[in-house]
């Protein structure tokens, strides 16, 4: 019936009511949580590096490599969140449940800046002798970062996809709607960040990092509030199982069946999904098809109406679904590198802001509030996409704005030159650092020379994010969308990842006992700007690399006719495999 939505149902488990259910107001109520946990991340992660200098007395790069690592195992567990919300718990719980924990994590470290006994002894900041914290500290803080990256990573997963499914694919209205959700999603929750970087990290500096950590947690109670508020006015979607056991299953019954040859006509694959649900078949990837082939034992005959072994035989549209998946991965792998040049912005970035002068009359900018001019970035391309390039796009060719990929390698575009710019203007700062006399903390050099690395930067992101959340959403299997959105966010995981192992094997082969070398553990002794050269080269080799992928990502169309093969006793086997 039309007053219904096919796919969803409503809180009672009925079908959804179109009227009463989905809609902006629900997607606008899970975008509050969102926001909010968007506010807490960022607001801990841009000075989380200046607190470990200053307050724990680490090295730079140990300080540096601390915040990746925490950010990556953030996004890495949106891949548990994911398989968690796929497979046992729906979105709806996942969301609410991890919520709770960041709340915890979020208390946890306004504990543990506020007790004295969790910290060393202050210091000054150009003393030698300063006492690092010790195991027990550590222990601490790095328990409530883990916490926040736990919960993080379980409920970031499932909003995008819990927002978009308050909208019917399968209605024209809503589906318009849908295309604007995924960048005005990246709009409001970047006025989270915005918030995170200039109100957050100046009451942290200013006022008390404990007091700035407790509105995190007050924040999220009250978000987690309003998201349960809307319980009513939801659409859920029925899980399909879990994605990971699906794809497992197909891919063991293609080893399984390896030696055996694929028939000519597709049609004599098995199939047992229902003609309306059936995914087109494409000629890549033809081993996996082997799992289709009907062969003697796939069959449990113990059972009536003979159902088949889920790890002997696959449908066809669940190889496809498993294509779908594999297909993803080129694309995953070469946008890795932009989030390992984001991972300076919120590091490196920061420590060169604390070194260079800040102020604005009397006022002095706290060096993570520089990353302020990120965030606008992001804000103002968003806008300017949404309102201005989108519109006339429309207008020229039909289509309501860039493609995801397009979108993907504007963002790509924009990262090389924002890692070039931030090359040169570290080469500006040092040739002073190297100019002045003494050990002295603020550079005679204006920060807003890092303007231009965090605009393009954040443009680039503002490009990337969208272009990235739209690929892995639609480009996925339908009972695969919370796992693919798992898979977009380890991108960003990875690049973490790879900027802690990038910085450790570049302190390894150009350091020296004394802790010089290109990232020295004063900034201003190092080459810094060598680095972000390095990155520059590597991300423009990325760049050609994610060109040919995207070339090879439109798969071939078979020509073979696919006749229906349904009547091998599928007809009760639709859920199994």
């Amino acid at each position: 019936m039309s007053w219904t939505v096919a796919d969803a149902v409503d809180y009672k488990g009925f079908p959804a009511d179109r009227s009463k259910t989905g809609g902006w107001v629900p997607a606008a109520l899970i975008l509050g949580i969102e926001i909010v946990e968007r506010l807490s991340t960022m607001g801990i992660a841009v000075n989380l590096v200046t607190y470990m200098i200053s307050i724990m007395h680490l090295p730079s790069s140990t300080a540096a490599n601390t915040v990746t690592d925490f950010m990556g195992t953030s996004f890495l567990l949106c891949l548990l969140g994911g398989f968690l919300a796929d497979s046992f718990l729906g979105r709806y719980k996942t969301i609410g449940i991890f919520a709770s924990i960041q709340t915890l994590g979020t208390a946890t470290l306004a504990i543990s800046t506020k007790l004295p006994q969790l910290r060393p002894p202050p210091c000054h900041a150009n003393n030698d002798s300063c006492k690092q914290a010790n195991g027990f500290q550590m222990g601490i803080l790095y328990l409530s970062l883990y916490l926040i990256a736990l919960g993080t990573g379980g409920l970031k997963s499932s909003v995008s996809g819990f927002g978009s499914d308050q909208f019917d694919e399968k209605d024209e209205k809503e589906k318009s709607q849908m295309a604007y959700f995924f960048n005005r999603f990246f709009f409001f929750i970047s006025f989270g960040t915005l918030a995170a970087v200039t109100v957050l990290v100046y009451l942290q500096d200013e006022v008390s990092r404990s007091l700035a950590y407790g509105i995190c947690s007050v924040a999220m109670v009250i978000a987690i509030l309003v998201f349960l508020s809307g319980t009513k006015r939801y659409r859920y979607k029925k899980s399909l199982g879990s994605p990971i056991v699906h794809i497992l299953q197909v891919i063991t019954a293609a080893i399984k069946k390896r030696k055996m040859q694929l028939p000519y006509n597709v049609g004599s694959l098995y199939e047992d999904t229902p003609e309306a649900s059936r995914i087109e078949h494409t000629n890549q990837f033809r081993f996996l098809e082997k799992a289709a082939i009907v062969a003697e034992g796939d069959f449990e005959t113990n059972l009536p109406g003979s159902t088949p072994n889920p790890w002997k035989l696959c449908s066809l549209t669940r190889v496809e679904e498993v294509k779908m998946m594999v297909r993803l991965l080129p694309v995953w792998a070469t946008t890795i590198i932009f989030w390992t040049i984001y991972a300076q912005m919120i590091t490196f970035s920061v420590e060169q802001a604390s070194t260079m002068e800040r102020n604005i009359g009397s006022f002095q900018i706290p060096a993570g509030s520089l990353t302020v001019f990120f965030v606008a970035a992001i804000l103002i391309t968003l806008a300017v996409y949404d309102r201005l390039i989108m519109p006339l796009w429309k207008k020229w060719n039909g289509k309501p704005g860039f493609t995801d990929l397009q979108r993907i390698a504007i963002g790509l575009g924009f990262s090389i030159f924002g890692m070039a710019a931030a090359s040169l203007c570290e080469k500006k700062r040092l040739s002073v650092a190297k100019s002045v006399s003494g050990n002295q903390a603020t550079l005679p050099i204006s920060v807003f020379l890092l303007i231009p690395q965090f605009f393009l930067v954040g443009s680039g992101e503002a490009f990337i994010y969208t272009g990235q959340l739209d690929f892995f959403i639609t480009k996925s299997p339908k009972g695969m969308k919370t796992m693919s959105t798992g898979l977009f966010l380890t991108t960003l995981s990875f690049g973490f990842f790879f900027s802690s192992f990038l910085v450790s094997i570049v302190k390894k082969v150009t350091g020296t006992k004394d802790g010089q070398g290109w990232l020295a553990d004063n900034i201003n002794k190092g080459r810094l700007d060598l680095f972000y050269a390095l990155l520059t080269i590597l991300s423009l080799v990325n760049f050609v690399a994610f060109v040919v992928c995207t070339v090879w990502f439109k798969p071939k169309k078979s020509k073979q006719p696919a006749m229906q093969m349904g009547a091998i006793n599928g007809s009760t086997a639709e859920e199994k495999c």
